[in-house]
C-alpha cells in the first residue's frame, strides 16, 4: 500500500504527459490556432475605404486571384514589427496584399500608414470590429490567404516573418494559383 502512494502520482504524471504530447507526436503544431473558417468563403460585407485614394473591400474584392488579407491597427505593436516585411511583399508584387484596419481611429491609421508606408492595394475600415469577428480574428496582426474563389485557405496569427512567408505562405499561394490554371 505504501508503494501505491508513491507510484500513483508518477502514473498520473505520465498519463498527463502522454495526453499533452499526443498532438505534437501526431505532427500538429501546438502554437497554431485553428480556424473554423478554413475552406469557407471569406465573410466580407462592404468595408468603406480607409483612404480616399484607394478602394475599400467588398464581397467581390476577394475573387479572381489569390491574395493576402492583413488585419492591422495603428495601436498594435506587433503590426509595426511585421510592417517592413509587408512593404517588401508589396514592392515585390508577388501576391496582392489587402488590408483591414481593425477597431482603429481613422486619423491614427492614416498617420501610421503615412509614417511607415502603405503596402496595401485596398484598405477597408472595420471600425466596429464586426468583420474581424466574422473572420474569427483572435488578435492582431492576422494574415489570411484567400484563394481565387474567395475562400480562406490559411490563417497566420501574429506578425509575419520572412521564414513563414517564404516557407509556408508563398508555397501555398503558388499551389493555389496552379490549381486554378
Amino acid at each position: 500500500m505504501n508503494r501505491l502512494i508513491y507510484i500513483l502520482p508518477l502514473l498520473l504524471f505520465a498519463g498527463l504527459a502522454a495526453y499533452f504530447a499526443t498532438p505534437i507526436l501526431q505532427g500538429k503544431n501546438p502554437h497554431t490556432l485553428p480556424s473554423a473558417m478554413i475552406d469557407k468563403p471569406a465573410p466580407l460585407r462592404p468595408l468603406e475605404p480607409l483612404l480616399s485614394s484607394k478602394p475599400g473591400l467588398g464581397p467581390t474584392s476577394l475573387t479572381g486571384d489569390v491574395q493576402l488579407v492583413n488585419f492591422f491597427a495603428s495601436w498594435c505593436g506587433p503590426c509595426r514589427v511585421e510592417h517592413p516585411l509587408l512593404m517588401q511583399i508589396a514592392a515585390a508584387k508577388t501576391v496582392p496584399l489587402y488590408g483591414v484596419n481593425y477597431k482603429d481611429a481613422p486619423e491614427a491609421a492614416v498617420n501610421w500608414l503615412a509614417q511607415l508606408g502603405d503596402p496595401f492595394e485596398r484598405i477597408g475600415r472595420d471600425g466596429d470590429g464586426r468583420t474581424g469577428i466574422e473572420w474569427g480574428v483572435y488578435g492582431l496582426p492576422e494574415t489570411y490567404v484567400v484563394d481565387r474563389a474567395g475562400r480562406i485557405q490559411y490563417r497566420h496569427v501574429g506578425p509575419l516573418s520572412r521564414q513563414t512567408f517564404e516557407e509556408t505562405i508563398m508555397p501555398l499561394v503558388n499551389r493555389l494559383r496552379e490549381q486554378n490554371e
